[in-house]
């Protein structure tokens, strides 16, 4: 007699979002995106869901704006909107299959953003100089596939575990001296030039060379990103108390709003974004 094996199961991403202009800015220059996609369709998630990889693939980014006026607060769209369509049609959902070019594809993605954001920013007087973040995370099954410039930010906590790993490298001098060990966390938080940024999309910035990676995940981890606003308000230790917490309230609740809202009245001078996707 053959005995079947019983199936493995395939990991769903549970998502929230959210974001908030703080106590300080007239306008909201922060945006976020969540998308579902397989090589037919593109489907925009709401604010809070979950759903299974196993037939399709999932997108989140943020993005922080620049520039006078009201150009940071377009800059920011247009990044996380040009998203929509130029997600290539090949992405497939293997990841034998999607390990020798995700690089590539997400370099042409940013380069594409970057050109976008330089057309429109050359275009009209208001938006001059216009630039944006961007971090993004592709999740097919078993991997997740990272973007990212500027100093918005990804995380990544792994099950069981009670310390949260930046994936993501802040593009500024402050991130490049704390990287190389000549500043401690402490002093890289309290920098008067922090948010100082070396790159961006958009702006005068001639070439786009984005930070990529691949990470394997499993159930029971968590994925964090943020736009700088978050961490002024929030500690690592206290990213990974919010964070614990929120697997275990109720389907319906927005870990990222917690998140927000905490870092907001802790601080609040910028405006703060989340997105947090748990593998459950």
């Amino acid at each position: 007699m053959i005995k079947k094996l019983p199936r493995k199961k395939t990991p769903a991403l549970k998502w929230s979002g959210w974001t908030d202009r703080g106590k300080i800015r007239p306008n909201n220059e922060d945006s976020f995106l969540g998308l579902q996609f397989d090589t037919k369709e593109v489907f925009r998630l709401g604010k809070i869901g979950e759903a299974s990889v196993e037939k399709v693939d999932f997108t989140f980014a943020v993005s922080d704006g620049m520039g006078g006026a009201l150009a940071g607060e377009f800059a920011s769209r247009i990044a996380v909107e040009k998203i929509t369509t130029l997600l290539p049609r090949a992405f497939q959902h293997s990841a034998l299959e999607l390990q020798p070019g995700f690089s590539d594809v997400l370099a042409e993605l940013f380069d594409q953003i970057h050109r976008a954001l330089v057309f429109v920013g050359g275009s009209y007087e208001e938006t001059e100089g216009m630039q944006a973040t961007l971090s993004l995370c592709w999740f097919a099954p078993g991997w997740m596939y990272f973007g990212h410039i500027g100093d918005s930010r990804i995380y990544h906590l792994p099950a069981r575990k009670n310390k949260i790993k930046q994936l993501s490298e802040d593009d500024t001098h402050i991130g490049w001296l704390l990287r190389n060990g000549q500043i401690n966390k402490r002093e890289a938080r309290t920098h008067p030039r922090r948010n100082v940024l070396q790159r961006a999309l958009g702006g005068g910035n001639q070439f786009v060379n984005p930070h990529v990676g691949v990470v394997a995940y499993k159930a029971g981890d968590i994925f964090l990103l943020c736009t700088d606003g978050l961490i002024e308000g929030l500690y690592d230790n206290q990213l990974v108390e919010i964070l614990r917490k929120s697997q275990s309230l109720k389907k319906d609740s927005n870990p990222a709003q917690l998140l927000v809202g905490t870092s907001v009245k802790n601080d609040g001078r910028d405006n703060t974004t989340a997105l947090v996707i748990q593998v459950v």
